[in-house]
């Protein structure tokens, strides 16, 4: 009797919890991200210029940025970007990017009693985020965007704040009266009936909800916190404890080498070691065989984690961040700010445009035919200066061919060495393997430990040294 006592009050417990975090993690106040009609915006290697559009105002972001100050541009003249003058198609590009968020009610985490990762999943989320990005360049192109991205609106008729003060009432009356469903989620309000699509278009949205699929919160799904947190473990971490930005490069990199769905053997990822890109481990990797046995090239997604500083951002590096911004090749950057992490995908002047995780949501079922794919677009950008961005962080590339690689390096080594002032660069690309210089190569594949010796070592002392994330 006494045991089914303690249940009970760990459930009403655990009931009140999840209450807590949907009104912790889901109060967002309706306030504008202002975005100046005179500086040019980058998100993800492209360019939008507002000038004659007038100010760009993003109307449900919970971070207001001041007056931007004032720039031509002019220090990415030669970078490759592909240039747009729009405030609608910046939106729909913002929009279309995969934003994956805090949720709950999802199936337990294996080996605890989590059905949630509010208040410590952020730097999995936003490591999610980068590798969805390079996924979509992987089956999407760059140039896509998802057709329905502009009836988002449509799905914000009330504030988010209303919306909140019902789900925090509802959860609480379901708390106490045990009546909650953790597996529905209700469809919110869509926009217009959708068009009739293309081939191309059918094809595409194919992709766009088998990316998403990839990521859902369920153990099968190869890329979601369940699966993730099992790589995790590897390394020494459990789920509710935090992960540092390297740790995350190493999940994802075990992540994608243990994928089994066919789509994804033609991607692999290499995780630099110790600031430094070996070439001839990429190209190794790039030119690795895939499952059937079939020579073939594969798209490889570098991860590089780095410090842009001591205990704080250095603002020395503040071009460096922004010309990596610039780039085609980047799929964004796995950092925040102390005690938070973010997904940054563009800058504005000295401000860095981010995608937020902590807002919590309720679980999908990404099994099910035409699931709702509201929740895993992000309606408005948020801007941060770069003056409180930690200094630990991972920079994200995707290369789609050795080809691609070897330009890509060659355009990175040029500007770290223009960003670097005499003084040693952040990361470095080297002619050769990781064991011409003495070093340990990692493993495609080992039978009965995902992680190596050295790696263990390496990833415990980046758990160490990295701040906490909430």
């Amino acid at each position: 009797m006494e045991a089914t006592g303690t249940d009970e009050v760990e459930k009403i417990k655990s009931k009140f919890m999840s209450a807590w975090h949907n009104m912790k993690y889901s109060w967002v106040l309706k306030t504008k991200t202002y975005f100046s009609r005179n500086s040019p915006v980058f998100l993800l290697g492209k360019c939008y210029h507002f000038k004659t559009e007038g100010e760009y105002r993003a109307p449900h972001s919970s971070q207001s940025s001041s007056a931007a100050l004032s720039t031509d541009g002019s220090n990415f003249d030669k970078i490759n970007t592909e240039i747009s003058g729009n405030v609608e198609e910046f939106r729909k590009d913002f929009i279309s990017r995969i934003w994956l968020t805090y949720r709950e009610e999802f199936p337990q985490i294996k080996g605890s009693a989590l059905t949630t990762d509010c208040g410590w999943g952020c730097t999995l989320r936003t490591g999610q985020m980068l590798l969805a990005q390079g996924l979509m360049l992987h089956f999407l192109g760059r140039a896509w965007v998802w057709p329905e991205a502009l009836d988002m609106e449509s799905c914000d008729s009330e504030s988010w704040t209303s919306s909140t003060v019902r789900k925090l009432t509802a959860s609480l009356e379901a708390s106490l009266t045990a009546e909650r469903d953790p597996k529905v989620l209700a469809r919110p309000p869509r926009g217009p009936a959708r068009r009739d699509w293309d081939g191309t278009e059918l094809r595409n949205e194919v992709y766009h909800r088998k990316i998403i699929s990839w990521f859902g919160d369920s153990p099968l799904a190869a890329f979601g916190l369940h699966q993730l947190i099992e790589y995790g473990k590897k390394s020494g971490k459990m789920a509710g404890d935090w992960y540092g930005p390297a740790v995350v490069a190493h999940i994802l990199r075990k992540a994608v080498e243990e994928a089994r769905d066919p789509e994804l053997q033609g991607v692999t990822v290499y995780v630099a070691q110790d600031c430094t890109v070996y070439s001839s481990d990429v190209i190794d990797r790039q030119c690795s065989l895939v499952d059937s046995g079939k020579a073939g090239t594969k798209a490889v997604i570098i991860l590089v984690p780095v410090r842009l500083g001591g205990e704080r951002t250095n603002t020395d590096y503040l071009e460096f961040v922004k010309g990596i911004l610039s780039l085609e090749y980047c799929v964004g950057i796995i950092g925040g700010k102390p005690k938070q992490s973010y997904y940054f995908a563009g800058f504005q002047d000295d401000s860095l445009i981010y995608m937020d995780p902590h807002y919590c949501q309720s679980f999908v079922d990404v099994s099910i035919k035409d699931f709702p794919l509201e929740s895993f677009h992000c309606p408005s950008p948020k801007k941060m200066s770069f003056k409180k961005m930690d200094p630990s962080c991972t920079i994200g590339f995707y290369c789609r061919t050795v080809q691609d690689f070897e330009k890509a390096s060659e355009e990175i080594t040029k500007m770290l060495k223009s960003s670097s002032k005499e003084k040693y660069p952040l990361f470095t690309f080297v002619k050769g393997h990781s064991r011409d210089y003495d070093f340990a190569s990692t493993p495609l594949h080992e039978e009965n430990d995902l992680f190596s010796e050295d790696e263990k070592k390496r990833l415990k002392r980046f758990s160490t040294e990295e701040f906490v994330l909430l």
